[in-house]
């Protein structure tokens, strides 16, 4: 395939329309920063209620994020390389969450996991005490529901790309389909993998709309960083953007590490 050629200038009406969306973008960003206090950033971001909400959206996106791993990896895999009726209408269920809003993926969840009436939710609460809703553990549910489709997505495209011809060598070697897997395919997968794991990890710490349905903003216990924000805007706006800026800062850092391995960016 002939790469297509990159040329030194725009029309001027894609160069205006350009420039009008990137402003579009960045004014939003500009405001937040000339809001921040810089010289009580710090201690913002390290007093109780903040430090709180901060350590408890690390410890859950995280472990959204291997939950959506060990569910996605799979999935992925399946999604690539298997073909099967109905392959179609179960890629677009598997990546409805990232177009569903929040707050239905919050009422889808409480319909699923809550402890009364819920789809499998009473059944965990009488059998093991197990209660997702108003919990830490409802908070790590409604993160990776939402971050899991992004790891799936980035998977898949990979799994694509791979030469078959790499497996195909490892079998007629006397790899099984184990260690095929684990030698062959994840080496060729993990500048996909590490993109996916990344933007998902992203994604559920920035979560809002079913994380608040789903498991409340209780504080100390089920209150993330983008719920502290939302309440901290009444009561404390400087500490909101404080907390708005960190989350910022972090996301632009995942998509300026992911530049090459999934943006496609040009050196």
């Amino acid at each position: 395939m002939t790469k297509r050629k990159a040329i030194s200038r725009a029309p001027w009406f894609v160069g205006v329309g350009a420039v009008l969306g990137f402003i579009y973008i960045c004014l939003p960003l500009i405001g937040l920063l000339r809001k921040i206090s810089w010289s009580s950033l710090v201690s913002q971001v390290s007093s109780g209620p903040t430090r709180d909400a901060l350590s408890l959206s690390l410890v859950t996106s995280i472990a959204a994020t291997v939950v959506a791993v060990v569910f996605g990896l799979p999935l992925a895999w399946v999604l690539a390389r298997v073909q099967f009726r109905g392959s179609s209408l179960v890629r677009a269920l598997v990546m409805l969450p990232m177009v569903l809003p929040p707050v239905v993926g919050g009422v889808a969840l409480l319909a699923a996991y809550g402890r009364n009436n819920g789809l499998v939710g009473s059944l965990l609460y009488d059998s093991f005490g197990l209660q997702l809703t108003f919990s830490p553990f409802g908070v790590v549910v409604a993160e990776a529901f939402v971050a899991l489709p992004f790891l799936v997505m980035a998977v898949e495209g990979g799994l694509r790309a791979i030469d078959s011809r790499y497996e195909e060598l490892a079998s007629t070697m006397g790899a099984n389909e184990v260690k095929k897997f684990y030698l062959v395919t994840l080496r060729l997968l993990r500048p996909s993998l590490i993109a996916g794991i990344a933007v998902a990890w992203a994604r559920a710490l920035g979560e809002f709309g079913a994380t608040i349905t789903f498991a409340g903003n209780i504080q100390g216990r089920t209150q993330t960083t983008p719920l502290a924000v939302y309440l901290l805007l009444e009561s404390d706006p400087q500490a909101a953007y404080a907390l708005s800026f960190v989350l910022l800062v972090i996301c632009v850092g995942v998509l300026v590490s992911m530049r090459d391995k999934w943006l496609g960016s040009r050196r």
